[in-house]
């Protein structure tokens, strides 16, 4: 097993270290170090990024069958000796979210006596599982306030390894889940846990913590947060965010919500408006399309290609020409995809099925189907002079059927 340093001291960057192993992964090369301060992917948290020799290290795993610390590299290297560098933005990031998410459960477990059953250190946030189903606005805030009072008092973070006897001794918070020596991290006047991650020596370090977003799961509910740096660049996009809406709005940041509202409730009734003047453009066209109908033994057929249309609008056409009786609509759009809609009358006798069927035919399709008083179908694309010979062809078949 190589030894895990970082266990130590998680603010060394530098590092030199034997290779003890090479092991071949595919067309890669791993590593593995007599000591190393790479930590390695597990309990939630990423692994570390960094260098052995210069060359980039992709990935830090632990090897199953007894644990060692693989490095992954992104070329090979041959040397017996290496040095180690830390990427020390990303290690620092990895801290400040991990002591974060400690101090949260432990306020969680205080305040709504939500248990934390789940921690994901994303690269860009990260989560926390409680087994709760739901807490109150206050709630939240109460937790958020006391977590950040946590850091501006600058508590002292601790670890160190136990044997299982001092460990029984411990008011844990979570009871470890394997036999012999554990590694504990306190934080003072806090909490005591089990946990192999990396954390900063004092809880100042960790700058801020913001929760920003709640999400229900079936295993309860999954809290977004953020600390540190990721907290100032996510408070910086939404700053920077509200005040274009302000500015837009020409509205003051503590009048944004009233000014969005007014906004909402001036396109609602825009939107009922416009959706007004469709109708009214539809029924005029319904009725310019049934006064140009062509006549076959008192049945009205009308008969139109549309581009650029909405499918809801030869529907609503449809339905108002067969409203009317002894009217049979054969309708169609053409563009990049097509469709064809046959619809009549209560009062005539035909099937649109049949005739749909014929149409999709000419377009080289069958997805269709529908009723025999209304039928319809869509096809590749096609133009319009396409889709007039599908409906033409289908007419013929209709009007040659026995009423």
């Amino acid at each position: 097993m190589s030894e895990r340093l970082y266990y130590h001291d998680s603010y060394r960057t530098l590092f030199d270290a034997q290779v003890v192993e090479y092991v071949r992964n595919n067309d890669s090369l791993a590593v593995v170090l007599d000591g190393s301060y790479f930590y390695p992917t597990s309990g939630g948290q990423p692994c570390d990024k960094g260098t052995l020799n210069g060359v980039q290290v992709v990935d830090v795993s632990i090897r199953a069958k007894d644990g060692a610390v693989l490095h992954l590299l992104a070329d090979e290297i041959w040397d017996d000796r290496v040095q180690g560098k830390i990427d020390w933005l990303c290690r620092f990031d990895h801290m400040q979210q991990h002591t974060g998410q400690h101090i949260l459960s432990a306020i969680f477990l205080k305040v709504a006596r939500a248990e934390t059953i789940g921690f994901h250190l994303g690269r860009e946030l990260s989560t926390i599982d409680l087994n709760s189903k739901s807490l109150s606005a206050p709630q939240i805030e109460k937790v958020e306030e006391l977590a950040n009072q946590v850091i501006f008092s600058n508590r002292q973070v601790r670890s160190a390894i136990l044997t299982p006897e001092q460990i029984a001794k411990l008011p844990l918070r979570k009871a470890p889940q394997v036999n012999g020596p554990v590694r504990i991290v306190e934080i003072e006047r806090l909490e005591i846990t089990t946990c192999g991650g990396t954390h900063v020596s004092h809880t100042g370090e960790i700058g801020i913590i913001k929760i920003t977003r709640l999400e229900n799961r079936p295993r309860g509910l999954r809290v977004e947060f953020r600390c540190g740096r990721r907290a100032l660049v996510d408070y910086r996009f939404k700053n920077n965010m509200i005040t274009k809406i302000a500015n837009n709005l020409t509205t003051g940041l503590g009048e944004v919500d009233q000014a969005v509202n007014r906004l909402r409730q001036e396109v609602k009734s825009l939107r009922g408006q416009l959706r007004q003047a469709d109708a009214h453009l539809l029924e005029f066209e319904a009725r310019t399309l049934l006064h140009s109908a062509e006549e076959h033994n008192k049945l009205r057929v009308v008969s139109a290609v549309f581009t650029g249309r909405e499918r809801r609008d030869i529907n609503w056409i449809a339905k108002t020409l067969t409203g009317q009786p002894g009217v049979v609509a054969l309708l169609g759009l053409a563009g990049e995809k097509s469709h064809i809609l046959f619809a009549r009358s209560p009062d005539v006798n035909r099937d649109m099925r049949t005739a749909l069927k014929t149409a999709l035919r000419v377009l080289g399709s069958t997805a269709g189907g529908g009723r025999a008083e209304l039928a319809q179908g869509g096809g590749p694309a096609a133009d319009e002079k396409r889709v007039e010979q599908a409906i033409d062809r289908a007419k013929r078949l209709l009007l040659a059927q026995r009423s």
